[in-house]
């Protein structure tokens, strides 16, 4: 029924998804206390993960502030060998890294420090991954899970109900195997994709003096980055659609991308929207930490809060945004049925 009076209500633009979804989230007081008590436990953990994330950075950095050494050699014409010497700071150390494994320098300190900052940060950053996918990650997906519920039934209903009947109405049939599975389908694809973004922006860096390699990985970036963008807001559709439907998996994905056709650049500027908000609090937060030596506490709450704020906005918009995607998808579909009973009446 609820379902049924979300198709009724009028298409959307970009604009008109963002109204929807400010609407939901700050016109109603049990919405926001509801989404604030689930929230405390992913704050909480994302708070730690991310004073450990810090400091990791911090001592990955510390590794790489000493200088190092490189030579490069040749014969010249008359048989006498001649090497050049050069001091590597902290920002030439990766590049010289990347020239040593294609053999165009012989390196002696950076592979040092290379192997040394992979000895002493390997448990860290396997700390970060696993804390990551078995705390933060489930976290996340409870909340998920609580905030789409909720917030499709204020999208259904005109009228206000109290913190405990949203619970009720939240929790009630839901089940965490479809959006779990669903979830890690996402995670998965969208850190290859993200690998791949990494991996070029690497290769831009490293061959920057090229202005043609420069050119060739720009004009792969800029396409890829968008693409990532769709990409991502497809899966969290799927999300989406594994929450409030009875799909899963590879099955929720398919169906996320076949019901947003026509309608993806919308998503993919809804996705482009939440991806500078979160950049620019880490890149705020980073800069924090870099110029002072570590964040403090007081600023890595004040980040993880606007992360979290961030979070239920962007759960609520990608729930207006596949509400109004099926149906813009019904109404073609009646559209195409009515056609073809016109055209076998003729």
């Amino acid at each position: 029924m609820e379902n049924n009076q979300i198709i009724m209500k009028d298409k959307l633009g970009l604009f008109g998804i963002l109204k929807e979804t400010l609407a939901i989230v700050h016109k109603n007081p049990s919405f926001i206390i509801l989404t604030f008590l689930i929230s405390l436990p992913l704050f909480c953990s994302l708070l730690a993960h991310e004073i450990f994330f810090q400091q990791t950075i911090i001592e990955t950095t510390k590794c790489q502030s000493q200088d190092s050494i490189s030579v490069k050699c040749s014969l010249s014409t008359n048989g006498t060998s001649l090497c050049v010497y050069k001091m590597i700071g902290p920002l030439d150390t990766f590049k010289e890294i990347i020239e040593k494994l294609t053999g165009r320098y012989l390196m002696i300190g950076p592979l040092d420090t290379f192997k040394e900052i992979i000895e002493k940060l390997t448990g860290r950053y396997l700390v970060l991954g696993v804390s990551y996918l078995g705390i933060v990650h489930l976290l996340d997906l409870f909340c998920t899970i609580v905030i789409v519920n909720s917030a499709s039934v204020i999208y259904a209903r005109e009228n206000r109900i109290n913190v405990k009947e949203m619970w009720d109405r939240t929790i009630k049939g839901v089940s965490l195997k479809g959006p779990f599975i669903t979830s890690i389908y996402a995670l998965l694809m969208s850190s290859l994709s993200l690998l791949g973004l990494v991996s070029l922006a690497t290769n831009f860096y490293v061959i920057s003096n090229a202005s043609l390699f420069t050119v060739f990985f720009g004009l792969l970036f800029i396409p890829w980055l968008a693409k990532h963008m769709e990409w991502n807001a497809i899966w969290n559709m799927g999300v989406v659609l594994s929450v409030l439907e009875e799909k899963q998996g590879v099955i929720a994905l398919g169906v996320s991308a076949y019901i947003s056709r026509g309608c993806r650049r919308r998503g993919l500027f809804l996705m482009l929207i939440f991806f500078v908000w979160r950049l620019a609090l880490r890149l705020s937060c980073l800069y924090v930490g870099w110029s002072e030596g570590g964040s403090g506490i007081g600023v890595t709450a004040a980040h993880v809060s606007l992360v979290c704020f961030g979070n239920v906005v962007k759960w609520v918009a990608f729930m207006v945004y596949f509400y109004d995607c099926k149906k813009r998808f019904l109404e073609k579909k009646v559209d195409v049925e009515q056609g073809s009973a016109a055209e076998a009446l003729k």
